[in-house]
């Protein structure tokens, strides 16, 4: 039998440089596009959450790095439910996660909480509403992170499961390392938090397509294309209703009502009054009148993100 040909050394030294790496972790620093996908992924939701709740909700990427199943597993035993999907081009699969917390604050927003109640602090299990809540949620974040992985890599994501108890979470061995983006979600003075978890073994293979930046690339713009669109946003209609005051009813208080009954408000002609669309708030209006009718004129802008910390501050 002849001997095998030597390999060259500098296909060696790659080799072993390559598993040194991959048993620290893969380096997310070397793959921009995963924080442009997961951005992505927080845009998507968070339009869906102010879909689905009333209430103003600040989502967004809290951190974006490499830990061993293991420790992500143990960090939320006890106080998580995760969603496992299966990614069928990958033949992996991934963790979709959301603690409690986030869950709890999530469901009373939808069921028309204001925050005036203390935020719920006791350590129970989720619901049977609280899971298919949760369900709801699972299958909107599968969708956006297939969505933004597509610019990268066409995905087809299976759903399999939900699990609270970490132990049968697992999707690869727990000594190796995975992938993990966590998001922070901000309602009614609630704090809570949503994560993916994707092993490394399935994100190796996409580190070339991952390490460039597609965003950074120049596009050619048509300017009579883009001053189409610009004229046909410009006509889009938009309906937008003027807030005097607003009142909070019990269902008691609802019951009570008659007709002919009067509610005194509280606004005067020195109150200003909310400009909004689509429940989303815009500007401040002053009150006024012209030839019989009642008029608006805008004083300022709106800082939704302004306005939901404000409220926080007075709660």
């Amino acid at each position: 039998m002849g001997k095998a040909a030597p390999r060259p050394q500098a296909k060696i030294l790659r080799d072993g440089s390559e598993r040194l790496l991959d048993a620290a972790g893969i380096s997310v620093d070397r793959m921009p596009m995963l924080h442009v996908i997961f951005d992505r992924m927080v845009g998507q939701c968070a339009e869906s959450l102010r879909q689905l709740a009333a209430s103003p909700a600040l989502f967004a990427v809290t951190s974006t790095r490499t830990e061993r199943i293991g420790d992500i597993l143990e960090s939320y035993e006890g106080h998580s439910l995760v969603a496992i999907y299966h990614v069928q081009p990958w033949d992996a699969r991934i963790l979709i996660g959301l603690d409690n917390k986030f869950v709890f604050g999530l469901v009373e927003a939808l069921f028309g909480g204001d925050g005036s109640e203390p935020p719920y602090a006791e350590m129970r299990g989720i619901s049977n509403i609280e899971r298919r809540i949760a369900q709801k949620i699972f299958d909107q974040a599968a969708r956006a992170l297939q969505n933004s992985f597509a610019a990268v890599h066409e995905m087809t994501m299976k759903f399999e499961r939900v699990e609270t108890r970490m132990d049968f979470a697992v999707i690869a061995p727990r000594p190796n390392f995975a992938v993990i983006s966590r998001f922070g979600l901000r309602v009614l003075d609630r704090g809570g938090e949503m994560f993916v978890a994707i092993p490394q073994t399935a994100i190796k293979p996409l580190k070339q397509s991952l390490a460039h930046d597609i965003t950074n690339d120049i596009a050619i713009r048509d300017p009579r294309w883009t001053r189409q669109i610009s004229n046909e946003v410009g006509r889009t209609e938009v309906t937008v209703r003027a807030v005097i005051e607003e009142y909070h009813f019990t269902l008691d208080d609802i019951a009570g009502l008659q007709v002919g009954q009067i509610m005194k408000l509280k606004a005067t002609t020195e109150s200003r009054v909310k400009l909004e669309s689509n429940a989303q708030p815009l500007f401040w209006c002053e009150l006024g009148q012209a030839d019989g009718l009642y008029t608006l004129r805008v004083d300022e802008h709106i800082d939704a993100e302004q306005e939901f910390l404000d409220d926080l501050v007075d709660l």
